[in-house]
């Protein structure tokens, strides 16, 4: 029997003179019981797809074990977010408003960017625009101040009152609720209020109350009395009296039976409460006493 007869045969291949040269060779009772008992079997079914997402995740699996170290990527992350927070910070301070505030019973000296001063009474605030301020000397005012002002180009103190220019003078400005006063202890300045001009010279104020233009007191000293710790009034209803008080101690003010338009003139200290006290009840014949943290006032009549 040929070699090759057992693969033709399998194949099918075999002649019919070869296929019975086969059968009657010894091999061939053997081949025939070996292709009887394979013949019902079957090969798996092979899926290309779900072989190839196997292999995927089994190459995932392995990078996950590996770990890679990069000991300069987290610190170049780091310094970058930095500078970024840094750049940030930059801007905003450089772009934006500088604000100066005092609370209750503080004063404080500001130096402006060309050297121009400014002294903050108790509860005011200014702002102003320092990238902007060799262009444009501005200054936002909430409460009162004391300017002296360097000499140079147009300075302008806004007020939601009204508004001050000057080129380089010393003036102070005060602005609370329904009350605006200016005074000019040197140069020349220029108010504005309700859409009117008004010039002050040395020596000479602007004073508003409740929106109504009233007769100013000239300055009898060369800065505000509250710069030397008193507060001084001529003909102002008591109401902006005991409101200044308030300011200047930090104690709260309570009123009763008494009539807050009454005109005071007077001055107090901005040190001693007790003699800030009297000063204010003597004069206005009204009575006051200290009820915990606050101070009443009340009218001699009260029960």
């Amino acid at each position: 029997m040929q070699e090759n007869y057992l693969a033709k045969w399998l194949n099918g291949d075999l002649t019919e003179a070869e296929l019975l040269e086969f059968k009657n060779s010894d091999a061939y009772v053997s081949y025939k019981r070996i292709a009887d008992a394979t013949d019902g079997l079957k090969g798996t079914e092979f899926d290309d797809s779900r072989a190839y997402q196997a292999l995927k995740n089994r190459r995932e699996l392995q990078d996950r074990k590996v770990v890679t170290l990069h000991p300069f990527r987290k610190f170049f992350r780091v310094a970058a977010a930095a500078a970024v927070l840094i750049m940030g910070s930059y801007l905003y301070l450089s772009l934006s408003d500088q604000t100066i505030s005092t609370s209750y019973a503080e004063s404080k000296e500001i130096t402006l960017p060309d050297l121009s001063v400014v002294v903050l009474n108790a509860d005011s605030e200014i702002s102003y625009s320092e990238r902007k301020w060799d262009n444009h000397r501005k200054v936002d005012l909430e409460g009162e101040a004391f300017f002296k002002v360097a000499k140079g180009e147009r300075f302008t103190v806004a007020t939601d009152a009204g508004q001050i220019v000057v080129l380089g003078t010393q003036f102070n400005v005060e602005k609370r609720k329904r009350f605006f006063e200016v005074t000019c202890f040197e140069g020349r300045v220029s108010v504005s209020f309700n859409n009117k001009e008004t010039q002050l010279s040395a020596g000479s104020s602007f004073t508003a109350i409740d929106g109504e233009i009233v007769e100013a007191a000239a300055p009898g000293t060369s800065v505000p009395s509250w710069m030397n710790d008193e507060s001084s009034f001529k003909s102002v209803p008591l109401k902006y009296v005991l409101d200044e008080f308030e300011r200047q101690h930090d104690i709260a003010v309570q009123t009763q039976n008494i009539d807050l338009k009454q005109l005071f003139t007077g001055t107090f200290s901005n040190t001693d409460p007790d003699v800030a006290l009297k000063s204010i009840s003597v004069p206005s014949q009204i009575k006051f006493k200290f009820e915990g943290d606050k101070v009443l006032f009340y009218g001699e009549n009260t029960p």
